[in-house]
């Protein structure tokens, strides 16, 4: 059952991509919070589109995901290539941070799931050093098996957590949320890929005229060369999208 969506989206590839700005999807999800909305929150880029295209599964995933943005700058380019534009790229990294800072006047509970022990212990203590009204009602690694599945959801549930951020990468994380979203009943639930990586100071983000030129994923590229054939799918999204441009707003 796909949600009812009440913002504007564009469809690329039959994924509704929101059209709001930062702003008004930051504000969006203080409403989610407001009315304990569960919602599960996509932030994608071309890589995992091309993942839902060439997989059914994770086409559902998303096709019934409360809120897809656009976080890589492939995404807002081919809306503009198809003349349906976004208003402006909503990483999922900025969108965590301009979640904390709304957190930290009201309040907020954050619990947070995936990467590393040391990681994502790190990356909790840095974020209650920003934003001490934002309270850490727990942190795990990602870690664990199927089996440990209801014990972690479990302590969450227990939590009672406003946000979930889960740091699992795309293909296990959405899946996860996906499957559990009624179990967990939070109202934001979203996959931050490796963003505990960099808050914790393990990894450096892209610095900013690299990140204005719209050339992050080189940088992330250099720093981690294993990611090379990953990132095959950009140039293969790209030329997709030049080949079915009168199509790619249909499924």
């Amino acid at each position: 059952m796909n949600p009812t969506r009440d913002y504007a989206t564009v469809s690329i590839y039959g994924v509704p991509f929101s059209k709001m700005t930062m702003k008004e999807t930051v504000d969006w999800m203080a409403s989610a919070i407001a009315d304990r909305r569960p919602t599960h929150v996509i932030t994608a880029n071309p890589i995992i589109l091309m993942n839902a295209i060439e997989n059914e599964h994770h086409m559902r995933i998303m096709e019934q995901a409360d809120i897809i943005v656009a976080d890589g700058t492939g995404i807002v380019w081919a809306a503009d290539y198809i003349g349906d534009p976004l208003q402006e790229r909503v990483t999922g990294f900025d969108l965590l941070y301009e979640l904390m800072k709304v957190g930290n006047d009201e309040g907020w509970k954050v619990y947070m799931l995936g990467a590393a022990p040391e990681v994502v212990e790190a990356a909790a203590n840095r974020l209650k050093e920003l934003y001490p009204g934002v309270q850490i009602v727990g942190c795990r690694d990602g870690f664990f098996t199927e089996k440990e599945d209801e014990a972690v959801i479990n302590e969450i549930v227990q939590a009672q957590p406003d946000l979930l951020f889960v740091a699992r990468g795309a293909e296990t994380q959405e899946p996860w949320i996906a499957r559990y979203r009624e179990q967990l009943n939070v109202p934001i639930m979203m996959g931050v890929g490796g963003s505990f990586d960099v808050i914790s100071g393990k990894l450096k983000r892209a610095p900013k005229w690299m990140r204005s030129l719209r050339l992050e994923w080189f940088y992330r590229l250099i720093k981690e060369p294993w990611r090379f054939k990953r990132m095959l799918a950009l140039p293969r999204f790209v030329w997709k999208v030049v080949r079915d441009k009168g199509k790619v707003k249909k499924k």
